[in-house]
């Protein structure tokens, strides 16, 4: 059972958190794990684009401000890839950038949410049970 009365379980939905700030990786990854979520947490845009090839997460979380490659250049990446090398991977930008701008910005790039920092962690919880449920769609055909 989650800590926080009404938080979706997360059960066996894998999440990919890419955040460069440890403390911040540590506090999410536990909320997350909480709700039942599988997390496998990184602290580079580089380390994600790998893990993601290899793990093939439901959910990606991810930073936008991060030395050297940052969130956009890891969704863009991520964009590019073929659906079955996991270029259709759910993701949200989790980030301190905050304006109308930023929040274009991000889903322009290939976001679908934007979550501002400092996070609600029922908000989060919420947004990855969003995210897994368009991992899930089936596609349909006419």
């Amino acid at each position: 059972m989650s800590l926080w009365n009404g938080t979706p379980r997360l059960d066996g939905i894998r999440v990919l958190l890419v955040e460069r700030l440890p403390h911040v990786r540590d506090v999410v990854a536990e909320a997350l794990g909480q709700c039942g979520a599988q997390v496998i947490s990184v602290d580079s845009a580089v380390e994600g684009l790998a893990v993601l090839k290899l793990e093939r997460p439901d959910v990606l979380i991810s930073s936008l401000a991060m030395p050297d490659k940052d969130g956009y250049w890891l969704i863009r990446q991520i964009r590019d890839l073929p659906a079955e090398e996991g270029g259709d991977t759910p993701a949200a930008a989790f980030t301190g950038c905050t304006t109308r701008e930023d929040r274009l910005r991000a889903l322009r790039a290939g976001f679908q949410f934007h979550i501002p920092k400092p996070a609600d962690l029922f908000q989060l919880a919420e947004v990855v049970a969003l995210l897994s449920l368009q991992r899930e769609a089936p596609v349909l055909a006419y």
